[in-house]
This record gives structure tokens, C-alpha cells and sequence, in this order.
């Protein structure tokens, strides 16, 4: 399938402004989200230290997130995880330009720079 690329399988929200959040189904469909599909400046997201789906906030070309808009993308992140049932969930986010993979990392593994966090409640957009 050389010059076709592989789209992971996620769920997709629309959000206000025309921005997307993408969650990944899978580990493999983490991996092709974070890795392959993200544009550098997309922001990515997880929940910090449990398993969770990677989300991505797709943006229209050219424009940038409000704080809002984070915080709503984090409770998809957070909602998509081990903690869907928790209060406040810390969930983690940089550029996607700032994830990386180790050599021999299994599938879901990834690596992040330049991270911040932000504490939200687990939930998806009305």
C-alpha cells in the first residue's frame, strides 16, 4: 500500500471554531495518530500515568486553540482513559512536533517534550 497513508481509527468530535479532537481507538491507532497523522503544530494530549486513548486537536490551518478550548480537549483525553470515572484527571499536552517514539518502544509508547498539564473532569462535548 506504498504511497497511501494508513488512518488510524479514532473517535472524532467536533468542537467549536471548526477544531476536531481525534481519540485513538488502539495502541497501534495511538502510534499512527501521534506519529504519522498530527501536523507539528496540532496539540496532542494524554492522561497522565494510565492507559489512555492519544488525542489530537486538529485545527483549522492557521489558527490556535483558546484556553477553552484545551480544557475541553483534555476532558476527551481524560474521558478516554482508565480515569472516565475519576474527578479531576491531570492530563498532559504539547505540540505534536514534541512526541516521539523510542527504538523498540511497544505500540501506545511514546515520548514528550516541552509537556504541560492541566487538571480537568472526565467528559465529551455536548
Amino acid at each position: 500500500m506504498r504511497g497511501k497513508e494508513i488512518q488510524p481509527d479514532c473517535w472524532k468530535y467536533q468542537l467549536p471554531g471548526g477544531f476536531e479532537a481525534w481519540a485513538g481507538k488502539t495502541d497501534r491507532d495511538n502510534d499512527i495518530l501521534s506519529l504519522s497523522t498530527a501536523r507539528p503544530e496540532e496539540y496532542w494530549f494524554h492522561v497522565h500515568g494510565l492507559p489512555g486513548s492519544h488525542v489530537i486537536l486538529r485545527a483549522p490551518d492557521g489558527e490556535k486553540p483558546d484556553n477553552a478550548l484545551i480544557r475541553q480537549t483534555a476532558a476527551i483525553a481524560a474521558w478516554h482513559s482508565k480515569a472516565r470515572n475519576a474527578g479531576n484527571v491531570p492530563v498532559k499536552y504539547t505540540e505534536a512536533k514534541h512526541v516521539g517514539k523510542p527504538r523498540g518502544a511497544k505500540p501506545g509508547s511514546v515520548t514528550i517534550k516541552r509537556e504541560k498539564t492541566i487538571k480537568v473532569r472526565p467528559g465529551l462535548p455536548d
